[in-house]
Parts: structure tokens; sequence; C-alpha cells
């Protein structure tokens, strides 16, 4: 895979990931603002400002000026907003390319922030805070994250607070993205097939005015944990939903080829360690899935499963012991060939699309500032060895870094101490 980087005058990057005769473009334009930037005060308007964006623009006054325009030309868009950057994106017809980077643009660059859009959008944002929290799978990660981090950004839901969403008012918008959207900490990314020269002269004239002021920066994560933690959350659910984690280290870190392998051993497709064991033999389980995820200045391998309630202490001795065995066991040969040939095999299917190839340049820019493309990154893991995957596995799997959290009928969580150790 091919891309081009430039920086343009003001700081702003722009990255062109050519993909000769591809159907479709996408335009995503990624900033350097999510919760971590947040005071507490703040938290939940990085997310907010995210759904503001698209509530008109002084040449697309309305929502659905926005809406009917990117419909009208059959574009797919949305935007998300994670711990450390937001992105908006549009993805259309190569030939619709020219609308989708303007209006992308006008929205990025002018929104109005309407205190009467501001005021209906607080609802749509309470009841998007009231479903996920009604989704056990998903709001597992988020008591694991408080349970993890406390009281600091990183400890706290991107959604934010019901009270700081009813709080906001056009003045926090408007200061917010004063301090954050900036040139130094913008990026726009155009993949498919397009003129690489006329398009970037467009990004410059769209993006002409963007603040050239610096960047506020975000505090540093505090790591103190000292034995392991549980958090529980008592529902009348029909399953126990559960997320064991550890702590690892930062995107950067060079030992991320390891832990892309060692991930992938224990939970990455059908033919994993846990699936294979927690589900096809043991039937305790219909998910089971393990994850690694890496920011800017901290990571944690989770474990997570939805499992019968009365096999909870069962799931979480096995999951432990899963782990237990990488420490003290050498992954064979045959095994380590598989798990290297299933990461080769899904990078290239998860890259056969425009968005996903903006989205996999501009996630590593604004997170590493710097991007392996798919080659380079699987020869890195190919160069990964049996003794790297145990050492690694040594280095992480303890009991000082160990969390879990879990949401099902439990009220007191020191019942599960016995069976969160690695020793």
């Amino acid at each position: 895979m091919k891309f081009n980087k430039t920086i343009l005058n003001s700081g702003l990057r722009v990255i062109m990931v050519p993909m000769a005769d591809n159907p479709s473009v996408t335009v995503l334009v990624m900033v350097e603002a999510g919760s971590k930037y947040e005071s507490k005060k703040q938290n939940g308007i990085s997310h907010f400002l995210e759904h503001m964006v698209f509530k008109g623009t002084p040449r697309r006054p309305k929502a659905s000026d926005i809406s009917r325009e990117l419909d009208s030309v059959g574009a797919q868009y949305n935007a998300f907003t994670t711990q450390e950057f937001t992105g908006y994106y549009a993805k259309a017809a190569s030939v619709r390319l020219d609308q989708i980077l303007d209006i992308v643009g006008d929205m990025y660059m002018n929104p109005l922030f309407e205190e009467s859009e501001i005021t209906k959008e607080k609802g749509v944002i309470i009841e998007e805070i009231r479903m996920y929290n009604d989704l056990p799978q998903r709001h597992v990660h988020e008591l694991l994250s408080e349970l993890m981090f406390g009281d600091q950004p990183a400890g706290w839901s991107v959604l934010g607070t019901e009270d700081n969403i009813k709080s906001f008012n056009r003045t926090d918008f408007v200061n917010y993205r004063k301090d954050h959207y900036v040139s130094s900490a913008t990026t726009v990314l155009v993949a498919g097939s397009f003129d690489e020269k006329e398009t970037l002269s467009k990004i410059e004239k769209i993006f002409a005015s963007v603040v050239t002021n610096p960047k506020k920066s975000k505090l540093s994560v505090i790591e103190d944990q000292k034995e392991p933690g549980i958090k529980t959350l008592y529902k009348e659910t029909d399953q126990t939903h559960l997320v064991i984690a550890v702590r690892t280290f930062p995107i950067d870190d060079e030992r991320m080829p390891a832990m892309t392998v060692l991930t992938t051993l224990l939970g990455g497709g059908m033919s994993s360690r846990l699936f294979t064991k927690m589900r096809d033999e043991l039937g305790i389980c219909y998910y089971i899935r393990a994850s690694h995820d890496p920011f800017t200045d901290h990571g944690d391998l989770n474990i997570s499963a939805g499992v019968d309630n009365a096999r909870v202490e069962e799931a979480i001795r096995e999951i432990i012991n899963q782990c237990k065995i990488l420490t003290n066991d050498l992954v064979g040969a045959d095994e380590l060939k598989k798990v290297k040939d299933y990461i080769s095999g899904t990078t290239l299917l998860e890259l056969e699309t425009s968005e996903s190839r903006a989205e996999y340049c501009g996630f590593q820019e604004i997170l590493k500032k710097k991007i392996d493309t798919p080659e380079e990154f699987m020869k890195k893991v190919e160069a990964v060895t049996i003794d790297d995957v145990k050492a690694l596995a040594r280095q992480i799997f303890v009991d000082k870094g160990l969390d879990m959290a879990i949401i099902g009928k439990f009220k007191d969580p020191t019942i599960f101490k016995p069976y969160l150790h690695f020793k």
C-alpha cells in the first residue's frame, strides 16, 4: 500500500492514499481531540461537539441540508469520537470527490453551534448514554476503565455524564474548538481513485482559514496499581458479562508486533485458544474475544465474554489459566505460523475499501505520528519468535496489573478475589 504525506504551511497534515481504478473515494478529517483532552467539567464535550458539526454551517444552515446533499450523491457518512481523537468522514463514488470534500471540509471548518440545536441534541446524547448503559457487553468496558484509571480522563466515559451534557452551552463549544481544532492537530485523508495534485490544491483552499493556535495538551495517564482489582455492577441479566484486563504499553512500543501475535493467539478467530476452550470444549459462552487497546501513553490487553450466571467462577479460572499457560509453555511452531497467516490474511481483507485505508493511515498518524504500511507491519510480525511471545506473556500477565469488571447478579466483588491471580 502506498501513501503520500504533505504538511501544509499552516501545519495541517494531508495524507493521500491512491487506489488505482477504485470505484469509491473516502474523505476523512481527524483531529487530536477526545475525552483525554477534557477536564472533569468538560467530560463529554468532544463527543457532543462531534454531533454539533452535523447540525449546520453558514452555507448549509440546517442538519437536513447536510444530510440531503450527502444522500443525493449516495454517500456513506458518519463520525466517531474516542479518548484521543475525533473523525469525520464521507465516502462516495470517485466522481463525487469534489462534493464530499467540500461538505466535510465545510462541516469541520464552519459549524454554527446554534443554541436551539444544542438544546435539542442534549436529549439525543442523553438517550445515547442510556442506550449504551443498557448494553452490558459494552458498558462493562466502561466499568473496567473506571476501575483501571479512576478519576482521571482515561477513566471517564467518552460520552460524558448526563449532568455535564445538560450544562454545555455555545460558549463551551466555541472555546473547546478554539483550543483543540487547530491546524497542527488536524489531518485530512483522502483514499481511493483521484488526482492527487488537484485534490491537494482543493484541500489547501478549503482549509485555508484553519486556526493555527498552539494545541492544548492532555494530562498524562497515571498508573499506580499494586494488586488485582475487581469492580462489579449488579444488574438483572440472563448472563454475566465480564472483562479481564492487564496493563500493557503505548502504541509506539517496539513490542507491538509480539503483542499482536499474542492477542491473536488468545482470541483471534474461531481457532484461537480462548474460543476453542471456552466455547467449543466447555460450552460456557457465546462470545469470547481478546483485544489490545494501545494509546499514546498507555495500553491494555482485555478479554471479554458473556457467560452462564452459574459458571462465572469457572470462566474466570479458565481465562486466567489460558494466560498462565503462555507464561510457562512455548507456543508450537505450527500454531505460531497459523497465527501469523491469520494476521496477514485479515489485515489484507480489512484494507479492501477506501475508508478502511484512510482509517488505517489516520489512526497511526494521530497516535504515532508515523505510518507503517501493511507490508512493513507484517514484516515485523513475521520476525516475532516463540521466545518473544513467552517473554511478553511473562511481562504482562502479572498480578499487580490485573483487573476485572463484571456486570451481572453480583453485589460483592470480593467473592471473585480467590480466582483473580496468575501466581
